[in-house]
């Protein structure tokens, strides 16, 4: 007897569960960034920090007893016209972590580094300073054991399974932010393996901002809200960021990764996610290799088009963690294989001339396949946020014999940021013992008392060597497990702050990018950067941007210049000459539809008996439907009513990747624009109720896919919406159409319909 579908079996259950610019004050129009507009080239000539604008004023200046002091509030202010350390000594770099040579790995001596990145940490009490907007969810991973040959580690031995909780994010937002912003998205994974916990936190990008963990400050600092308004909220479109990103131009491959559509993924279930860092693994003969982590969604990679984005910020600020916490409940478990791209461990550690431990580089798959080693699956949701979600703490240190790292110098900042930042957001060092982050495996440490400890200790010598506790606990050597680092040999070199020449080629690999994408993704990443430098208030900021992406693609640049009004100019370095990579580009191939949430619009006048039908055909393909009725409650009588799941106040079409239109539905009795002001004036007595209208004009816009019977095609016609339209399907019945549409929905959208010129 077959094992009963997941998704039909928790349908009542979901069903229930889901019912539920330009200009200045001179010419009156406010948003200045700063009291003075900059030039396009960087400053350089020493100076006075700005004053306030003047509409700016801090709290007046009183005792810690309420007295008046007198003194100006400048004197609380920075001052100087140089950059100092915390203890007013001046300095040199400060976009470089010292290092024994330009190759060689970060000295713990870096001073000015703890001190930078330590207080960065610190900066928010208690939310988290980056990835505070998270949603997780318990699971299992399960070994393919290919990975048995390059790695000792015992989560990745043949036929292991692995308890793991993993917290999805993003980056710039506070808590309250929106889900759907256009934003980095955070993966980590904690795995519970016998040998302790292994935390592979990574994102939904490949590379990274920065090169050095230095500069990790300066990058958050530019994303995140001007500090003088706390605004604009969880995006990056505003002046310091582009400010930022256009004076550094190692940024550029980054920022053109969050302004195509990966910058706005569809959901948590079909996003990618990378290990960011190139990692060493090493086997049980001692053998090493370099590798490069990838977590690859089984639904494919899918994101939102630029309007449901906005769309769904407004209606559903909640839009990831529900949908990934409502997949879940239904039984439509998420899914991942863990992949590796391996390359031979080389004393310069570089593949192809592709620098490994350059973060904001990538190497195409191409080059390096991805070679699958494990599935992971999503099982269950949190049944506390706070303890769970809000209260887990992954560190890319938290390492397990067979996993070693490399001198990646924006890995050895996360090194010392992670544990840092844990001390001051859960109040002290026993964090591990939060239930949440406890390891599956025996811990004697010798570390004692502190803020929260739960532990209660026996025994009176924690320290080693000792006999009053009979010499307990002992060292374990590799035979027993021991966690040893790799003896990588370090190069005789003079200490420096400097990076290697490697290192300064900034617009190849984002000209790599960009040449990767289809057309559709082209359009989408011009308009993105058109968008986003748009809000830019400056016109330097604007002027320099362009001459970023000029470094990259003239057609890229003029485009974008287009819609900034602005002139296109001239590549500062010519475009280099690189291979596209295929598996960059998110279209062009086909996906499992398990999962995908379809809406099936009808009304009490519809064929009722279709809908059952093809409701009941929705559940047997393993995915999720959700009828769509003018009203709550029921349609029909009897066994046979059908359950309303959204009504036309409610249903918008970013929720559904597919509609199923049965008939013609008629205005709703509550079809009125001063009720809703979706209700438009239909135009006609019995025409379609205008939310039905809005709804299949937006899916038709976006791409989804569409299909009708029982005479809904007509209400296509008087949309405007061809009934042979690519994605548009009409049959005799629900079941057939469903049949036609779940092949469409394979490639996530009909890309046919979308206009390009690029």
């Amino acid at each position: 007897m077959s094992e009963p579908n997941p998704i039909k079996r928790a349908a009542d259950k979901v069903t229930e569960a889901l019912q539920g610019s330009t200009g200045g004050p001179e010419d009156g129009i406010p948003g200045k960034p700063a009291p003075e507009s900059p030039g396009v080239a960087e400053p350089v000539e020493p100076r006075e920090p700005l004053p306030p604008k003047p509409d700016q004023s801090g709290p007046d200046t009183m005792s810690p007893t309420g007295q008046a002091t007198g003194a100006a509030q400048a004197r609380a202010a920075q001052s100087g016209a140089y950059l100092t350390d915390a203890q007013g000594t001046r300095l040199y770099d400060t976009d470089h972590s010292l290092k024994a040579g330009p190759r060689g790995p970060v000295l713990l001596q870096d001073h000015h580094l703890r001190e930078k990145v330590m207080h960065f940490d610190h900066e928010r009490i208690p939310e988290r300073v980056v990835h505070a907007r998270g949603a997780a969810a318990h699971g299992v991973f399960k070994s393919y054991g290919t990975a048995a040959a390059v790695t000792k580690a015992a989560f990745l031995a043949p036929g292991a399974e692995t308890p793991v909780f993993v917290r999805f994010s993003t980056v710039l937002g506070s808590r309250g932010s929106a889900d759907t912003v256009r934003d980095t998205r955070g993966f980590a994974t904690k795995f519970y393996t016998e040998e302790g916990v292994f935390d592979l936190v990574g994102n939904n990008m490949p590379v990274f901002f920065v090169q050095d963990a230095i500069k990790f400050p300066d990058i958050i600092h530019a994303g995140k809200p001007h500090p003088d308004r706390e605004i604009p909220q969880a995006q990056s479109a505003h002046d310091t960021f582009w400010d930022f990103v256009t004076l550094h131009t190692e940024a550029t491959h980054h920022t053109l990764w969050n302004m195509s559509d990966r910058g706005i993924p569809r959901s948590y279930r079909m996003m990618e996610g990378f290990g960011v860092h190139t990692f060493r693994l090493v086997a049980a003969d001692g053998s090493t290799t370099l590798v490069k982590f990838h977590w690859k969604p089984k639904l494919g990679v899918h994101s939102l088009v630029w309007e449901e984005a906005q769309i769904a910020g407004g209606v559903d600020p909640d839009f990831h963690r529900r949908d990934l916490a409502d997949a879940i409940e239904a039984g439509a478990y998420p899914e991942w294989e863990l992949g590796i791209q391996t390359f031979p461990d080389t004393p310069d550690q570089t593949f192809e001339g592709i620098d490994l431990l350059d973060a904001t580089n990538l190497v195409p798959e191409e080059l390096a396949p991805v070679q699958p080693i494990g599935l992971l699956t999503l099982n269950r949701n949190p049944s506390n946020y706070f303890a769970e979600t809000e209260q887990v703490a992954f560190h890319v240190g938290h390492l397990v014999p067979g996993i070693d790292i490399t001198d990646d110098p924006l890995l050895a900042g996360r090194l010392f940021s992670y544990l840092d930042t844990q001390i001051t957001r859960l109040a002290g060092p026993n964090f591990a013992q939060i239930p949440i982050n406890r390891p599956h495996a025996p811990v004697n440490d010798m570390q004692r008392d502190g803020f929260h400890q739960d532990a209660v200790h026996r025994g009176v010598a924690p320290y080693r060597p000792n006999s009053l506790d009979g010499g307990c606990p002992f060292l374990a050597g590799a035979d027993n497990g021991a966690y040893i680092e790799t003896p990588v040999r370090v190069p005789e070199a003079t200490k420096v702050r400097a990076a290697p020449e490697s290192f300064s080629d900034h617009f190849s690999q984002p000209r790599r990018f960009w040449l990767s994408m289809s057309a559709v993704e082209r359009e989408h990443i011009i308009g993105a950067y058109t968008f986003e430098l748009g809000k830019c208030y400056e016109q330097a900021i604007k002027k320099r941007a362009l001459q970023v992406l000029a470094n990259i693609d003239a057609e890229l640049c003029a485009r974008v210049a287009e819609g900034l009004g602005l002139p296109a100019p001239e590549p500062t370095v010519p475009p280099a000459d690189v291979t596209p990579s295929p598996a960059l580009s998110q279209t062009g191939q086909a996906w499992p539809t398990d999962g995908r949430l379809i809406g099936i619009v009808t009304g009490p006048d519809g064929d009722l008996d279709g809908v059952r039908a093809v409701r009941e055909a929705v559940l047997g393909a393993g995915m999720v439907p959700l009828v769509v009725a003018p009203t709550g409650g029921t349609l029909g009588a009897g066994d046979d009513a059908l359950t309303v799941q959204r009504t036309f106040v409610t249903a918008r079409s970013i929720e559904f990747d597919a509609l199923l239109l049965a008939g013609a539905p008629a205005p709703g009795g509550d079809a009125h624009g001063s009720r809703d002001a979706k209700a438009l004036p239909s135009g006609r007595p019995g025409a379609v109720d205008p939310r039905v209208s809005l709804l299949l004009t937006e899916a038709f816009r976006h791409g989804k896919a569409i299909g009708t019977w029982a005479g809904g095609e007509a209400a296509l016609e008087a949309l405007g919406i061809p009934s042979d339209a690519p994605g548009v399907v009409v049959g005799q019945n629900g079941t057939s159409v469903l049949e036609r549409l779940r092949e469409l929905m394979a490639a996530h959208r009909a890309w046919d319909r979308f206009t390009t010129t690029v």
